[in-house]
This record gives C-alpha cells, sequence and structure tokens, in this order.
C-alpha cells in the first residue's frame, strides 16, 4: 500500500512488504506511524504489534486525509441523505435567554422577517475551511458578531437559497454561480431581531479571491476544518449583549473568537452532520 502527504505537518510515503502471517518475526518489512510530529520506523516486528501499530495508522491517516478538500467533497455530499439532526443539536448551543423565548417562539415565527444564510467550506493549500465573518459595528442586536455570509430576503429573490447566495457574493465577492449547495439546515429563530434564518451548507471548489464589502464585513474569519471539529473549542463564556447582561453561553472558540449565539446553533448542526460522515 501507499499513502503520501497525508497531513499538513509531515510528508513521506508508508509502503510495507508481509512476508508471513506466522508468530515468527516478519522482516524486510517498513512502517511508518505518525504520532504528533514524529514517526517511528520498524525494521522488523512480529504480527501481533503489526496489526495494533498499522491500526492505529489507519485511524490517523484517516483523521488527517479528513482534512483535504478533495476528500472532504467526497463525503460530504453523504450529507444529502442524512436526516437533519435539527433542535437537538441546536439545543447544544442555545444561551440560557434564549430557551425563555422557547413558549413564545411558535406565536412570532408567522411574522418573522426571513434572512438565509451559506455556511461554506472551501481549500486552502488542499485543506477544508469553513468561512465566517465578523460583522462591522452599527445601530443593531448583531453589531460586532460572528455569523455566516448572508442577509435577509430581497423582492427579486426567489427563493432562499437565492438569497444566501446573493448576499455571499454581496458581501465576500463570492460568484452565485459557482456554490454547490449541499444541502439546507434546519431554520433558526432569533428573538432579538425577529428573524426567521435558513441555513445552507456549501462547497466552492477553489481557493477564494475575497472581495469584502466594507459597509458589512469587519474581517474573515478562515476556520480550518480540524479546529471547528476540535472538542477543545467548546467552551461556556459569560458576555454581555445589546439585549442581556452578564449571560452564560455556551460557544465555539474559533480564531480567537467566541462564536456563540444563533451562529453557533447553526454550527453545532453542521458538525453533527459531518461527524457522520467523515
Amino acid at each position: 500500500m501507499a499513502f503520501s502527504s497525508f497531513n499538513r505537518k509531515v510528508s513521506f510515503s508508508i509502503s510495507s512488504t508481509l512476508l508471513t502471517t506466522s508468530t515468527e518475526t516478519v522482516s524486510f518489512a517498513l512502517i511508518f506511524i505518525w504520532e504528533d510530529v514524529s514517526c517511528g520506523t520498524f525494521l522488523s516486528f512480529v504480527p501481533q504489534l503489526a496489526m495494533k501499530n498499522s491500526s492505529k495508522l489507519v485511524k490517523n491517516v484517516t483523521f488527517f486525509n479528513r482534512m483535504y478538500f478533495s476528500h472532504f467533497r467526497e463525503q460530504v455530499v453523504k450529507i444529502k441523505n442524512l436526516p437533519l439532526p435539527g433542535e437537538v443539536a441546536h439545543y447544544k448551543m442555545e444561551p440560557e435567554v434564549r430557551r425563555q423565548f422557547r413558549e413564545k417562539e411558535n406565536l412570532v415565527k408567522d411574522k418573522a422577517k426571513r434572512a438565509a444564510v451559506m455556511a461554506i467550506f472551501y481549500p486552502k493549500l488542499e485543506e477544508t475551511y469553513l468561512l465566517l465573518m465578523l460583522r462591522k459595528e452599527y445601530p443593531g442586536v448583531h453589531s460586532k458578531q460572528i455569523g455566516f455570509p448572508g442577509g435577509k430576503v430581497e423582492k427579486g429573490d426567489k427563493d432562499l437559497l437565492e438569497t444566501a447566495k446573493r448576499e455571499t457574493h454581496e458581501e465576500v465577492g463570492i460568484m452565485p454561480e459557482t456554490i454547490e449547495m449541499v444541502k439546507p439546515l434546519t431554520e433558526v429563530y432569533i428573538p432579538p431581531s425577529n428573524f426567521l434564518v435558513q441555513p445552507f451548507l456549501g462547497l466552492y471548489p477553489e481557493t477564494p479571491d475575497f472581495i469584502l464589502d466594507p459597509k458589512e464585513v469587519e474581517a474573515l474569519l478562515e476556520v480550518h476544518l480540524e479546529d471547528f471539529l476540535d472538542e477543545t473549542n467548546l467552551l461556556e463564556q459569560r458576555l454581555t449583549t445589546s439585549y442581556a447582561h452578564d449571560i452564560l453561553v455556551p460557544a465555539f472558540k474559533l480564531n480567537g473568537y467566541t462564536v456563540w449565539g444563533a451562529t453557533a446553533m447553526m454550527l453545532s448542526e453542521v458538525k453533527d452532520l459531518l461527524q457522520q460522515v467523515l
């Protein structure tokens, strides 16, 4: 077998020749085991040890291979056939203050404004990244918050997917026709701004040349897939917002920013889906 360049820190090839399956020592075999940033070489080994190490090797190769966009793109389409985790995923990252709106939520949803956002994955140096953005400061409840590209429905939009693609183009410069929509996700109602938001999971096949809207976007967060899936980047933090004081919220810590609220709830569903196919 052969593997090459399967993680971003170490690039090498692996090959092995198994001459016997008996309990005697096997010669002329070469195995590399990836651990952190080092690898080990075995020129002879007993089969039982080889099987254990080979299992560990396959696990590590699989883990780091999933970060490559070519592999990610092949696997993520399987999400199309999966049921959405929905509110089960959302509740993992739901702020306490939002839970108080649940009983009233169904009463106001029908009158909510509509919006759509795009959770878009793309390649950078062959690896997989997820795009988030820091919004500009403005007199509104979502000022200086982290979110997906997207925005409210306009009269010319034929559907919510067109809204998400149009807004993504306007805010970060990605052309609508180049975005491959993988799956619509579960809607999220945002009580403070009275928006019902439809998220979509999408792919962009190339490294984007971002063009930021200076009125809307303060900065981009290009989040590596490994960091997004890393459980150690989940936390709880106390925040003061424009509509609540000193609240404890579950959040993602991504690229040094605290990502919470509706965006974190959407991210939780994306994460649950990815973990089923990667």
